[in-house]
């Protein structure tokens, strides 16, 4: 019974995380970007102006203008 509930723990977890994973490759397919253009590459916690624009914006990039690279 223990080994049940353990197993049924560790699946549980493991579809958890696994869902987590696949919404933000959805909102990259969604709006056919890179995961790099919303997080900083090897920082995926974290966001890029884009990034941050899009989740106060209800999940929509619409409006968003890219700022101007500084020289």
């Amino acid at each position: 019974m223990k080994a049940i509930r353990t197993l049924l723990l560790i699946s549980f977890a493991i579809l958890i995380a696994a869902s987590l994973g696949m919404s933000t490759a959805a909102y990259s397919k969604k709006e056919g970007k890179a995961c790099t253009f919303c997080h900083p590459a090897g920082k995926f916690k974290e966001f890029t102006d884009a990034g941050k624009y899009y989740k106060e914006h209800n999940h929509s990039l619409e409006g968003y203008k890219a700022s101007e690279e500084k020289k």
